[in-house]
């Protein structure tokens, strides 16, 4: 009876150990995840952020070469009449 209850002592403990480092495996697993997560929707921020700059850097080009190029034919219109 005693090693029988030894036995079955040892193996809750095995399994302790064994359901403890799979709950450790998990947990780093899900770590890992959310890491990946957070720098997916940080890149993502980032990509989107660029994009407006971007965008905003050609229209005001191209606003600028529009102001500039009314501005010159205004001038040449009044240095010419």
């Amino acid at each position: 009876m005693a090693l029988k209850m030894r036995q079955s002592l040892a193996q809750l403990e095995r399994e302790f150990w064994d359901e403890s480092e799979l709950d450790y495996q998990r947990s780093q697993q899900l770590r890992r995840e959310a890491t990946k997560r957070s720098r997916k929707r940080t890149y993502q921020r980032l990509e989107k952020r660029r994009s407006l700059r971007f965008w905003g850097l050609v229209l005001t080009l191209i606003l600028t070469a529009a102001i500039v190029t009314v501005a010159m034919f205004v001038s040449l219109y009044y240095l010419l009449s």
